[in-house]
């Protein structure tokens, strides 16, 4: 079978190939539809392009960015406002009408705890990625955003307790919490390891990130074996958008 379109919705430059560059490579490597929606930072900054580099090496088209602010960095998208304070409706209707452009049968964001690191952009984007995958199947909402288009599945990208023996000794060191869920929340497990290499090069692309220190720096300190322990597997939960209701008590 072919392997199924996929539309990967992460909140910043980074965050899709931390989290999902295993995958993204896998599907278009067997020649499906990829594609990336970032809702922070600018498309004339350096981490835009450092996106599209990490984009192109992954195979997942060209960067798709609202250009909202990155909570954290009011530079990052000068008088736009903060992704987090973006109203709700207008923040759904652009990623509906990207979901019906791109009119993928998967989509993957952040969990509901955003991730290992919690930060507030990774838990807006669960928020309203998980409002547009509805919403986008539902002729009467967004009339103007395209035609209606349901994915049939939400991935959501996220770390088992038992990833705590991989990560913990690399995190620690940060001071920051692991917001891990119970290894039986998780649906899929996936061993990304054949396209590992990739999944690298596109992490190593955030320059500016490897630069500061953050995740990515950390990725480049460490030995090809520590590599592929810390992101040589991905998880996610999944939800079935498209489901057969059980019968409500007393009817057939």
């Amino acid at each position: 079978m072919p392997a199924p379109s996929l539309l990967a919705v992460f909140a910043h430059p980074d965050d899709e190939a931390l989290s999902a560059g295993g995958i993204l490579a896998r599907h278009a490597s067997a020649g499906a539809r990829t594609a990336v929606v970032t809702p922070t930072w600018s498309a004339d900054t350096p981490r835009a392009a450092e996106l599209a580099d990490a984009l192109r090496i992954l195979g997942a088209g060209a960067p798709r960015m609202p250009g909202y602010a990155d909570s954290r960095v009011p530079s990052s998208a000068p008088g736009r406002p903060r992704w987090c304070d973006a109203p709700l409706d207008e923040a759904v209707g652009e990623l509906v009408a990207h979901l019906r452009d791109v009119r993928p049968e998967i989509v993957v964001t952040h969990d509901a705890y955003g991730g290992l690191t919690g930060h507030e952009d990774h838990v807006h984007t669960h928020r309203v990625t998980t409002l547009a995958v509805h919403a986008a199947g539902l002729e009467r909402l967004f009339p103007d955003a395209g035609e209606p288009w349901q994915p049939s599945a939400l991935y959501l990208a996220t770390h088992p307790h038992s990833a705590l023996r991989a990560w913990g000794g690399h995190w620690a060191p940060t001071g920051k919490a692991m917001r891990t869920v119970p290894d039986e929340r998780v649906s899929v497990t996936v061993d990304v390891t054949p396209w590992l290499d990739r999944k690298i090069a596109a992490v190593l692309a955030h320059r500016t990130e490897v630069a500061r220190g953050a995740a990515p720096g950390l990725i480049a300190a460490l030995s090809a074996p520590e590599r592929e322990r810390l992101l040589g597997t991905e998880w996610y939960t999944c939800h079935d958008l498209t489901p057969a209701a059980p019968p409500w008590p007393g009817r057939s």
